[in-house]
């Protein structure tokens, strides 16, 4: 608790001796009656958690995310190259506001549909960017050999966050994400149903095309046998897609999973590096 609220104060008072100092130094683009900041961020994730950019309008996105094994097990696994867990998707920009996504993970082998909205835009008048964002997950993993009277819908899972974000300056800018989980089914002595979290992420660009990301949630699900995801990231810009490299300790690449499944720990090298890579069309 004193984490989240060393977090939220941060947060605060950034705003608060940022708003008029800095907003002057951000990159605008003019509309009819005020001047739009420019998005907090250059890919659609920080590191694995989502960021509050979108898709344009009628853009396509080709999204390969793969995360190797732990590094710690050393030449036993060659350090993570022989567990590796890989995720396919793609997104749409419906409108400049809204967004949906479907992706499938080998690890669990999960399925999930997204929608991503901007709900407030940074302006000269507002502060930060607000987006939602909502996933349903299908874990077609589960068994009727392990659960003989699985239905349908206990393979299912639901994620909704808040993303609210900042762009400080040209370099830096910073994420707040309250988000919360819920699993049909779940292992009571290891987690609960409903999982709270708030998550901080931020950006700070090094060079022109490279920035150095980081993000890390809490979870307030206090029993839980899980970590709290903790990762390290690079953006790398090209001239058609975003390559972000990246440590975690948690494997997985499904936005649930990501939150709810992460068991490294790093003071013990437990981590695991991988790669985002986006493709526009």
């Amino acid at each position: 608790m004193t984490k989240i609220l060393l977090f939220l104060s941060v947060f605060a008072s950034g705003l608060a001796f940022a708003q008029d100092d800095l907003l002057k130094d951000i990159d605008t683009v003019q509309t009819e009656n005020t001047e739009i900041s420019q998005p907090a961020f250059k890919a659609l994730q920080i590191v694995t958690g989502q960021s509050t950019k979108l898709t344009a309008k009628k853009e396509w996105y080709i999204v390969v995310a793969h995360r190797f094994g732990d590094v710690s097990r050393g030449f036993k696994d060659f350090f993570g190259l022989d567990d590796a867990s890989t995720k396919l998707g793609v997104i749409y920009g419906a409108t400049d506001w809204f967004s949906l996504s479907l992706s499938r993970e080998t690890n669990l082998k999960t399925f999930e549909g997204g929608a991503k909205y901007r709900l407030v835009q940074q302006n000269e008048n507002f502060p930060v960017d607000v987006v939602g964002y909502n996933v349903m997950a299908v874990n077609t993993e589960l068994s009727k050999d392990n659960y003989p009277h699985l239905q349908f819908g206990d393979r299912l899972s639901y994620l909704t966050q808040a993303l609210i974000s900042r762009r400080f300056s040209d370099k830096f800018s910073l994420q707040f994400t309250p988000s919360y989980v819920h699993k049909n089914l779940y292992e009571p002595a290891v987690e609960d149903k409903d999982q709270f979290f708030t998550g901080l992420g931020g950006r700070y660009k090094i060079s022109k095309r490279i920035s150095i990301n980081a993000e890390y949630f809490v979870n307030f699900d206090n029993h839980s046998f899980y970590k709290n995801p903790l990762s390290l990231g690079m953006d790398l810009e090209t001239g058609g897609h975003v390559f972000q490299l990246l440590f975690s300790n948690s494997q997985l690449n499904s936005d649930i999973g990501y939150l709810t499944n992460a068991t490294g720990k790093w003071e013990k090298g437990q981590i695991f590096f991988g790669f985002n890579l986006y493709r526009v069309f």
